[in-house]
Parts: C-alpha cells; sequence; structure tokens
C-alpha cells in the first residue's frame, strides 16, 4: 500500500515515515500544500495523511482538490486543531478521518488499516463485472467492450487487462506484472511485457480520445484516466 504525508514539519513527517515503513507501506513524503498537490498528480496512493497547516495551500484547500481528481482515496487528517468546527470543516473538505496530534502512532495504523479496508470493500466487483471509466470487462464470458464497442483479446491479453482492472489507479511494477500475469519465475529482463502491454493499448486507446494505459516512468504502468 501506497502512503503519502503532507505535513511541513521534517521532523513528524520523517518520524511517520520511518513507523509506516517498518509496517510495511511505501510512503512519500510533501513538506508543504503545493509539492502535496504535484505528487498528487503525478502518484497514485491509496491513502493519504495531510496536515491541515499547511504552507503553499493549507490542508483544508488540498483536500478539496484531492477530492475534485478523486473521490474514493481515504484521506486521514493529522492536526493540533482539535475543535468540534475544526473537525467539521476537515470532514467537509473530503476528509476521511481526524486525528488530534499528539496521537500514539499503534492508534494511527489502526485509523490507516481501518480506512483502507473501508476502500478495499467499497471497490469489491460486483458480481464479475470489472468495470473502468467506459471499459468494461465480464469474466464470465470473457467479452471486454469499450464505450460498447466489442474488443478481442488473446488470453494473456485478457489476464493482463484483468490485473489493471483490479488495480485501477494503482501503478504497478513489471515484476508485479510477471508475478501475477505470468508466474513468479518470469523473467522480466526480457521485454514481453512491454510487447502486451503496446498489445493492449492499440486495442484499448487506439480510436478513443481518452487514454487508459499509463506508463510511469520509472516505476512501471498504470490504468487510470489522466496522464498527469
Amino acid at each position: 500500500m501506497d502512503i503519502l504525508i503532507v505535513e511541513d514539519e521534517k521532523k513528524i513527517a520523517e518520524s511517520l515515515k520511518q513507523g509506516l515503513e517498518e509496517t510495511g507501506y511505501e510512503v512519500m513524503v510533501a513538506y508543504d500544500g503545493l509539492m502535496g498537490e504535484k505528487m498528487i498528480n503525478n502518484y497514485s496512493f491509496n491513502l493519504v495523511l495531510l496536515d491541515i497547516n499547511l504552507p503553499g495551500i493549507n490542508g483544508i484547500d488540498l483536500c478539496k482538490k484531492i477530492r475534485q481528481k478523486d473521490k474514493q482515496i481515504p484521506v486521514l487528517m493529522l492536526t493540533t486543531f482539535g475543535s468540534v468546527n475544526d473537525k467539521i470543516d476537515g470532514f467537509d473538505a473530503g476528509a476521511d478521518d481526524y486525528l488530534v496530534k499528539p496521537f500514539s502512532f499503534d492508534e494511527l495504523i489502526v485509523r490507516i488499516r481501518a480506512l483502507i479496508r473501508r476502500t478495499a470493500d467499497s471497490n469489491i466487483p460486483v458480481g464479475n463485472i470489472l468495470q473502468f471509466a467506459d471499459l468494461e470487462m465480464n469474466l464470465d464470458t470473457k467479452m471486454v467492450t469499450r464505450s460498447g464497442k466489442k474488443i478481442r483479446l488473446t488470453a494473456k491479453e485478457f489476464q493482463l487487462l484483468e490485473y489493471l482492472l483490479r488495480n485501477r489507479k494503482r501503478v504497478v511494477s513489471r515484476a508485479d506484472i510477471g508475478e501475477h500475469v505470468w508466474n513468479i519465475d518470469f523473467d522480466t529482463q526480457t521485454n514481453t511485457i512491454d510487447v502486451y502491454v503496446n498489445y493492449l493499448r492499440k486495442k484499448i486507446d487506439k480510436g478513443f480520445p481518452q487514454k487508459l494505459i499509463h506508463t510511469q516512468v520509472g516505476f512501471g504502468y498504470v490504468l487510470k484516466e489522466n496522464a498527469s
């Protein structure tokens, strides 16, 4: 799970980063609101830890921007402002939870796990249909359509697209794809994965103004609705 910390107090940010990484999370840090906005626009995260009193863009305004981009990603606000009105402002901006400083790290982990679990449960596909934007995959009939247009895929292309759909908005590495779509011993030094991703792009994106399959340079691939 990838977590973004937006916190201007570097000592707190680095302490949280270290603790979360030791717990098993992948963590990135932004030290002001502008940096946080840029990272939100360029990477995919499973959760955002967001301070309110930030330079550049404050946490309330940044939370609103996050919600304009992604209505599902959990946002947990971390702040010294603990009044009822402060909490209302945070929730009205789109926050999912609110933790007042100082807090115990154990409580933070409990809140994070609850938010991620809640989000994962809400994303469970209904029946055997996987859907993202105007792209739809029927796992029973093996039919794939985009904007109602039927798309013919080979078995391996189907498996690759299924993996991308199940991990939509999340960057998956070539190693992830090799392990889950081919097998654990797959040689990621070959260009087979890149070739199959290009096959998919030609079938899924060609002829459509909105591209869905994107390359995250240095990281892997992601299924999302914009290239930012």
